[in-house]
């Protein structure tokens, strides 16, 4: 099952690459989707353009969020409205039927578009090191070499929930306000929206009930990695918090799609 499995990546990859060149009208549209953080960029440097705001100047706005621009584009995906569709419209059980497990399958097809999504990361991470200047990354090698360790952490975090959060097609038709829900929460707690130091001196007990959920793993962990100045022993805490969520929602997925799919099968059979 394995060695099968191993064998069918490559081809699994490039079945990823050409749904994503075939459809590159859709990928370019989520991609615009997850600029968000450029908006905030322009919200938050003239927040603080008297000032200091929270502790972070201008200066220090324009380097969190085209720092959080990066990791957005390359941790995100939308295996989650692709499964929802998929159960929605009876395709999945084509993909059943098939020998490759199919959250294998879907893994490889996410994972093909990351490559698109370097493109646009990397031209902002010259703007970063351009507009902010080389002081706004770190310069550590450690923080440096966690980083892309962190990066592909964030991807399977979130991965593994949108993956859960697709397998509850199962039971719903449409899963829009789960994922509104979702997403709602991901944007406060992850620090999407925001620094989460900026959150804790507004709203602190918010601030510390993110520290206790999977969204900071997804989006604050490697921007740390990249803009903070961690000492070795906060880095490597850092990565292993992120490692241990990913196992959690990873395994959370997982038990969503066969509590599911055990009732897809009744329904169907």
């Amino acid at each position: 099952m394995i060695a099968r499995t191993l064998r069918a990546i490559p081809t699994l990859l490039r079945v990823g690459v050409a749904e994503t060149v075939a459809y590159r009208a859709e990928f370019l549209v989520w991609t615009l989707t997850t600029t968000i953080p450029l908006i905030m960029l322009a919200f938050w440097t003239s927040v603080a353009r008297g000032g200091q705001f929270a502790g972070y100047t201008a200066a220090d706005f324009t380097a969190y969020f085209l720092a959080n621009l990066i990791v957005r584009q390359v941790t995100s995906n939308w295996v989650g409205w692709q499964m929802a569709e998929e159960i929605r419209t009876g395709s999945m059980s084509m993909r059943l039927l098939r020998p490759i497990h199919p959250f294998v399958a879907l893994t490889m097809s996410q994972v093909a578009a990351l490559p698109f999504r370097s493109m646009i990361a990397i031209p902002v991470a010259v703007i970063l090191l351009a507009t902010s200047g080389s002081h706004a990354l770190t310069t550590d090698p450690l923080q440096l070499a966690l980083l892309v360790p962190s990066l592909a952490l964030a991807w399977i975090v979130n991965f593994g929930l949108m993956f859960a959060m697709g397998a509850t097609g199962f039971w719903f038709t449409q899963v829009y306000a789960i994922a509104n829900f979702y997403f709602a929460l991901y944007m406060l707690l992850s620090g999407y929206m925001m620094p989460l130091d900026v959150l804790a001196t507004k709203q602190p007990l918010v601030a510390k009930i993110a520290h206790y959920t999977p969204f900071p793993s997804m989006v604050d962990a490697p921007i740390r990695l990249l803009i903070g100045h961690l000492d070795h022993a906060q880095a490597l805490r850092l990565l292993a918090v992120q490692g241990g969520w990913a196992v959690v929602c990873v395994a959370f997925g997982i038990a969503v799609w066969r509590r599911g799919l055990r009732r897809f099968e009744a329904v169907g059979g």
